[in-house]
């Protein structure tokens, strides 16, 4: 039975905005209070999922979350009208206004960790859902998104869908942003590899004196979280690697590994300052990866910090990348990368020296995802990526798994229920939540999974 890789993409939702609500994300920062343009963002996200579908991997999408949150508003003690509320919050408190609006759910690599059934103690899939707890703005999205994989993957002899770990700071978890599988192949047992920012608990010893003290931004991913989804998944600790992010490199706007690296079966490409102690690192990766049946030697490509600043890395976003193996050119992969690094000199080098090497990346392609770029989330951030057999795939929601004709629908959709632009001002607009209320109705009735949103009252 076949095990291919499917991308389940986030759909960006009508209410795309620059709040700059994510300390330590520079991208979202530095646009901060710029004019939005939700149409075009939806536009390129569906453009990007196209063309891995059309590489012939299997693509599926998470729907956008009903936005403005009112619920959170009124449990927050705004009362009255939809208007009448959303007129006072701007008044009384436009940032937390932002936060209840926010699309940031397009990013699904923050949705959940996923293990395949072929690494999990129990033979099915396991996916939890990140609680977020860091950011407000994302910590309200956690009820919604596991409403929704709970939706998608329904059938409980193949799926397991966890309840989020508890929203707080010492289990602060913000999903496959801060994981990657290696492995040979995408079928059999392969290895899982969980980055953390911080320690959670005291008591970390030299690590938490490492990574401790007086620093620009604090690490976002904990340890305890992401020991807890090894434990939770029924993972054979053989098989599972932790690692420590480098704080240099968090201070710099590294705010999630999968903006300093990527990986895809036996090859990870990462910058020289991603991690603490990487000859540790990258040595139990090899020697782990070694034991798995049938592997291929771990095969790791540096960027070296000469090439390529940390600095550069969080502008351009060269390693929040899609590596994909190639359908139909065994051991072959494509680089997807945002548009930015062909725009970056030093990037455009790093890339064309990657691609004229020896290895297994033999393509590098551009995507253009900026309205997404400008808010910090390059073209990894859009996708979950999720491991799956023909009969686990044949058991998902069908109405989220995209086919020409769906792209079709799903574009003609965005034209109908998206604005072109969006100012942080519009935010209050009532019409903007009726808006939002009708395209969500339509996408149920697209995708066949309910997607309930407040009346307009």
């Amino acid at each position: 039975m076949q095990t291919r890789e499917v991308n389940f993409d986030g759909l960006v939702g009508p209410t795309h905005n620059y709040a700059g609500l994510s300390p330590g994300n520079l991208l979202s920062t530095r646009h901060a209070r710029d004019i939005a343009h939700p149409r075009a963002a939806a536009r390129q996200g569906l453009a990007k999922m196209r063309r891995v579908a059309d590489l012939g991997i299997p693509q599926g999408l998470l729907p956008p979350h009903p936005r403005p949150h009112l619920d959170v508003l009124r449990e927050l003690g705004f009362t009255g009208s939809v208007p009448e509320m959303l007129a006072e919050v701007q008044r009384s408190d436009p940032a937390l206004l932002s936060a209840c609006c926010s699309a940031s759910a397009m990013w699904t690599a923050n949705a959940a960790t996923v293990s395949p059934s072929s690494d999990s103690a129990t033979n099915r899939v396991q996916i939890t859902p990140a609680n977020l707890s860091t950011l407000f703005h994302r910590s309200i999205e956690v009820s919604w998104t596991t409403h929704v994989l709970r939706s998608i993957f329904a059938d409980t002899s193949r799926f397991t869908v966890h309840d989020p770990l508890a929203g707080c700071a010492a289990l602060a978890d913000e999903g496959a942003a801060n994981h990657t599988r290696l492995s040979c192949g995408h079928a059999g047992p392969g290895v899982e590899f969980f980055v953390y920012g911080r320690i959670g608990l005291a008591g970390g010893g030299e690590v938490d004196e490492a990574i401790g003290g007086s620093r620009r931004f604090q690490g976002r991913q904990t340890r305890e979280a992401s020991e807890a989804i090894a434990r939770l998944h029924g993972l054979d600790p053989e098989r599972v690697v932790l690692a420590c992010q480098n704080p240099d490199a968090i201070d710099a706007g590294v705010f999630h590994n999968d903006v300093i690296a990527v990986g895809n079966e036996h090859v990870l490409l990462y910058h020289e300052d991603a991690y603490l102690d990487t000859d540790r690192v990258l040595g139990e990766l090899r020697t782990k990866l070694a034991a798995c049946p049938g592997s291929e030697a771990f095969l790791p490509l540096c960027v070296q910090r000469e090439e390529l600043s940390l600095e550069d890395a969080s502008d351009c976003y060269l390693f929040n990348s899609q590596l994909l193996s190639l359908p139909g050119e065994p051991g072959s992969m494509l680089l997807l990368v945002p548009t930015d690094c062909e725009e970056n000199p030093r990037a455009r080098r790093v890339l064309e020296r990657i691609e004229g090497e020896d290895n297994p990346i033999v393509r590098v392609e551009y995507v253009d995802v900026r309205q997404s770029m400008r808010n910090g989330g390059g073209p990894a951030c859009l996708r979950l990526r999720v491991q799956l057999t023909d009969d686990e795939l044949a058991s998902v929601e069908k109405g989220v798994m995209l086919d020409d004709a769906k792209f079709s629908e799903l574009e003609a959709w965005v034209d109908r229920n998206y604005r072109e632009d969006l100012a942080p001002t519009d935010l209050a607009d009532p019409e903007l939540s009726t808006e939002v209320e009708r395209a969500l109705t339509e996408l149920s009735e697209l995708i066949g999974i309910p997607l309930d949103v407040p009346t307009g009252t």
